[in-house]
């Protein structure tokens, strides 16, 4: 079995992907695009891999652009193994129409749940406004909300989602988690469906979306959304720009409903230097950080090489896309 994977993954993992034995041959692309198998190279249209290992390494480095044209290329592929969570980008729905399966990663989904508690604990702890004393040497005490008692809606109820309410509950958080199944979760108070949503917003004190963009989640922080929100609430977004409809929330900000908003992606990256999110009193914003964490290259990595003992042993895989879900995005 030839497997695509980069220079740099490849360095980092060649003792566990030597373990495998002769069963996996690795077709090594350095940040040039070339490729090479053993040392020799290999010419672009004989490179036929059958599964490929795209992660940080191919998604921001040079040699993104000649790693998916060779995995696309590649008539023999059947597997792709994603270090993304997300799966919206149409380079995915090429891999599906191919007929290859293809595996998402959810090793970031820790550090994002502790930015979310990070993000919603500095907007209680009224954070902007303690700096703001500190930097005028204002001696102000300032009473701050509690997270015990408080109310989160977590709408996407997957790693992320329960990584978030695993986090928060000890805080005495109150977890309502919104997926598709609605069988009960250990990480849940409750679990609720979509068309639930206008009952559960008034609700809310934190409401965090961190669900897939696909045809249905596309805007669903629109203006009706926002005007069901609880006075005083703080929106956190950490799934996909698109989910959220911007001059809509703008124009709620700025009404009070949600009171802040924590952002981390937004539908255009990088975020313009005339955007109005910028400078918005009642937005935090980062530059889709939320996943980059001292841990995130270890946990994507161990998926991986399971995922490829599995692949090889002809075991179901681990995280396994929906072909429709994919299409759909």
């Amino acid at each position: 079995m030839r497997l695509l994977i980069h220079e740099t993954s490849y360095r980092r993992l060649q003792a566990e992907i030597t373990a495998l034995g002769p069963a996996v041959e690795p077709l090594v692309m350095g940040d040039s695009g070339a490729v090479t198998l053993n040392g020799a190279p290999v010419a672009e249209d004989e490179i036929a891999a059958e599964a490929a290992w795209t992660n940080k390494d191919v998604f921001f480095g040079p040699a993104n652009r000649p790693f998916m044209v060779a995995l696309l290329k590649s008539p023999a592929l059947k597997w792709v193994q994603s270090g993304a969570a997300g799966f919206d980008h149409p380079v995915f729905g090429q891999i599906i129409q191919k007929g290859a399966r293809l595996t998402t990663s959810h090793g970031q989904a820790l550090g994002m749940a502790e930015y979310v508690v990070a993000g919603v604990l500095d907007v209680f702890q009224r954070g902007p406004e303690r700096r703001a004393a500190q930097a005028a040497r204002k001696w102000e005490r300032l009473a701050f909300r509690e997270i015990n008692g408080s109310r989160w809606l977590v709408i996407g109820f997957g790693a992320i989602g329960q990584g978030v309410a695993d986090r928060a509950r000890p805080f005495g958080a109150r977890i309502t988690g919104v997926r598709r199944s609605q069988d009960p979760h250990p990480s849940a108070d409750r679990i609720a469906a979509m068309a639930d949503l206008p009952a559960l917003l008034p609700e809310a004190d934190v409401v965090v979306l961190c669900c897939p963009l696909t045809a249905e989640t596309r805007h669903l922080g629109d203006a009706a959304f926002f005007s069901a929100m609880k006075p005083g609430s703080v929106l956190v977004n950490v799934g996909r720009g698109g989910l959220v409809d911007e001059p809509a929330l703008l124009s709620a900000l700025d009404k009070g409903v949600p009171g802040h908003a924590v952002l981390d992606v937004f539908e255009t990256e990088p975020l313009p230097e005339d955007s109005p999110f910028w400078g918005h009193p009642r937005v935090s914003l980062t530059a889709h950080a939320s996943g980059i964490t001292s841990g995130q290259d270890a946990r994507n990595d161990e998926l991986f090489i399971e995922n490829l003992r599995r692949y090889v042993a002809g075991e179901a895989l681990l995280n396994v896309a929906a072909p429709a879900d994919v299409l759909a995005g």
